[in-house]
């Protein structure tokens, strides 16, 4: 079955009758932290062997089994499945044509709109499958703004700002920088831009904002020096080529507006979630190097270089690279 956003937050406390639940999407934390949530709310702990069983891909051929072993200590069982796809289907085919009443968790990333998988479990009525993806704009700064809230702090908008241009790509470690921050600026504090910077700034999202804004302005040099950062700073590739696409498509909307007939600086004030002040240059000289059909094209390329990146034993570090290195050359090209 399909489930309303709005009722999100409830299922993930009382999944109810719900038997098999699949958890796929871009940001992986999310994914953890939503199956981890499913567990406690059925077996109230994460650890306990009689009610969890924690399955591999070696252990596809086991599922069903699993999930219809009776518990003896009595409750009901949940059955975590990690590194789930496509090629689960017949299993968890089996599982709803059972009777089997335990809880099936099922961790994946991906899942294409096609997916057999997600369309199963989509129609099945005890059946949900629920996308992680990662915030972004209004709701990341909401996130944030009430993260901090909560912990008494309060937040500039300019800081406010940046930090919705650095954090989102993992929900949870998005949180672990703004519970960071939260304890630097103490109960009552307020976070400014030259804090946000001090705390959050050696995260590997300001070194892979530093390589896609010189990519897309042809600065190859810096592309590389500041990719080879991110990563080393733990940057995923498939992270890597998401905030790819999440840049040009900003770049993509103040393109169009360029075409309207304003110019590149007042495109590129226009953005939102704004551009950081110290990044406004550069983002306005890449609006005058690309066109919109070029930055199509180019979204396209990085669409592609995601889904290669997914498929099983794919260099994916190397893809990802290569992907940004190709922006760069393209920028340099005009």
């Amino acid at each position: 079955m399909k489930l309303a956003p709005q009722r999100l937050s409830a299922f993930l406390q009382k999944p109810g009758d719900v038997r098999v639940v699949l958890l796929y999407g871009d940001d992986v934390g999310m994914v953890r932290q939503r199956a981890e949530s499913l567990v406690r709310a059925v077996a109230r702990s994460l650890d306990d062997p009689f009610l969890i069983a924690e399955l591999g891909r070696e252990d596809l051929g086991q599922l069903a089994t699993e999930a219809a072993s009776v518990p003896l200590t009595g409750g009901r069982r949940v059955v975590r499945f990690r590194e789930a796809s496509d090629s689960a289907l017949p299993a968890v085919q089996a599982v709803l044509a059972s009777k089997a009443e335990a809880l099936v968790v099922l961790e994946g990333t991906g899942m294409p709109a096609r997916s057999k998988l997600r369309a199963l479990l989509d129609a099945a009525p005890d059946g949900v499958a629920i996308g992680c993806y990662p915030e972004e704009g209004r709701a990341l700064e909401e996130t944030i703004r009430h993260t901090l809230h909560t912990a008494t702090v309060g937040v500039d908008p300019d800081a406010l700002s940046w930090l919705s241009g650095q954090l989102g790509a993992d929900q949870v470690a998005t949180r672990v920088e703004l519970e960071k921050l939260a304890l630097y600026a103490g109960p009552g504090g307020r976070v400014d831009l030259d804090m946000a910077i001090h705390c959050v700034g050696d995260a590997a999202g300001l070194s892979l904002d530093d390589a896609l804004f010189a990519a897309t302005i042809g600065d190859l040099a810096t592309t590389d020096r500041a990719l080879e950062q991110a990563m080393a700073e733990g940057a995923a590739p498939v992270g890597v080529l998401r905030g790819a696409l999440i840049h040009l498509q900003r770049l993509y909307r103040a393109r169009l507006l360029m075409e309207t007939g304003i110019s590149a600086g007042d495109a590129a004030k226009a953005a939102r979630p704004p551009i950081f002040f110290r990044r406004v240059a550069a983002f306005t000289r890449a609006l005058n190097l690309w066109s919109s059909a070029s930055l199509e094209a180019a979204m396209a390329g990085l669409s592609q270089a995601e889904r290669n990146c997914k498929r099983t034993g794919a260099p994916d570090d190397t893809l990802s690279r290569h992907a940004l290195v190709t922006l760069a050359r393209r920028a340099m090209a005009r």
